[in-house]
């Protein structure tokens, strides 16, 4: 087991209306990021820290979550592009081609609406440096 200290968000959860396209649709673009699905049920899949149910699955109270921004890191540019290739191919919505973004030197994304209209994003940031935030603990 790993325990992650330093990030700033620890676990997300999204309440759809179809949870077999949602799942068809993250497990697409999230395998490509390397990212496997973790379990599910009926009403619920979850990968890492995502979590996606129905409402009304006993997690999400009966109500839907409004439109969201989710940034998910890829190892390369390569990776920018299966990721958004595979995901128009599995139901998702072109919301920005791959490419270079003047967030800062070395931005590389794409972007893509999720079957419910979130904004889902794959980036790459150039090499990795190391962050004097980011510790893992390991069991």
């Amino acid at each position: 087991m790993q325990i992650h200290r330093g990030r700033l968000i620890d676990h997300i959860q999204l309440v759809v209306v179809d949870i077999a396209a949602a799942k068809r649709f993250y497990t697409a673009v999230l395998g490509v990021l390397e990212i496997p699905l973790g379990g599910e049920a009926a009403d619920h899949v979850w990968f890492d820290e995502l979590f996606i149910s129905t409402a009304s699955s006993p997690a999400a109270a009966g109500q839907l979550t409004g439109r969201v921004h989710l940034g998910f890191q890829a190892t390369s540019r390569a990776a920018v592009d299966r990721f958004y290739a595979v995901g128009l191919e599995a139901g998702g919505r072109d919301n920005g081609k791959p490419g270079e973004r003047s967030y800062h030197p070395g931005y590389y994304g794409a972007f893509l609406l999720d079957p419910e209209g979130n904004n889902i994003e794959a980036v790459y940031h150039g090499p990795a440096k190391a962050s004097a935030r980011s510790v893992v603990f390991e069991f």
